[in-house]
């Protein structure tokens, strides 16, 4: 094993938490090994590593929850490209695992809204909510998406919320939350596309034109 490797799993091993692991066990949420480290405790070992691509690919190849959010943080960003963004997302089969990737490396890389536009249109479920959620976080951010971008996301959204509730429906609606928040314009964009749901049935459909409607008129 790489020695490196070696000096991280004991660096965990010593930091693990066994009743954290075990909640999210009760949740459904497994990992051939999860030690269950806390964020913070792996940003601090993290920052005692020099970030090396061979290194992040490595430990992203792995199935153990700790060593997957590492690779995120020790990836040089200026040497991780979008060929590369396209065969890790491929991978993500859990929640926490999509959201560190985006918080930690892709939110920041020239082409990250190249791939939640893609990404979003994916009929594999982690691809697809992935792409909402790096969506969520370039909105906070403030990025601008052109007209075409915006006609995207808007349209391929509206499909999805059309369809049954699926978990990928809820990362969906936040990330349309969080760009209507941008400005009244976009808010007023977003209502006018899912204005077809004020009298639609099933009455969730409704619910989720006056969610939207509701966080609009209260957070601008």
């Amino acid at each position: 094993m790489n020695p490196i490797i070696q000096q991280i799993r004991q660096r965990l091993r010593l930091a693990m938490d066994g009743a954290v692991s075990a909640s999210m066990r009760a949740k459904g949420v497994n990992y051939k090994l999860n030690f269950g480290v806390t964020l913070p405790r792996l940003k601090e070992i993290a920052a005692d590593f020099t970030p090396d691509a061979a290194l992040a690919q490595e430990l992203w190849q792995q199935d153990v929850r700790e060593l997957k959010i590492l690779a995120t943080m020790l990836y040089p960003k200026d040497l991780f490209t979008s060929q590369q963004a396209g065969e890790w997302v491929s991978t993500i089969r859990h929640i926490e695992i999509a959201e560190q990737f985006c918080a930690n490396l892709m939110q920041d890389l020239p082409f990250a809204s190249t791939c939640a536009a893609t990404w979003i249109q994916d009929s594999t479920d982690y691809i697809s909510i992935t792409g909402y959620i790096l969506y969520t976080r370039l909105f906070i951010k403030g990025i601008n998406l052109t007209p075409t971008e915006k006609a995207s996301f808007l349209q391929t959204t509206l499909a999805l919320l059309r369809q049954p509730y699926s978990y990928s429906q809820q990362v969906a609606l936040t990330a349309l939350k969080r760009y209507g928040r941008q400005s009244r314009e976009h808010a007023r964009e977003v209502l006018d596309t899912f204005a077809e749901f004020r009298h639609t049935l099933p009455l969730e459909k409704q619910e989720i034109y006056n969610d939207l409607k509701f966080e609009f008129e209260y957070s601008l």
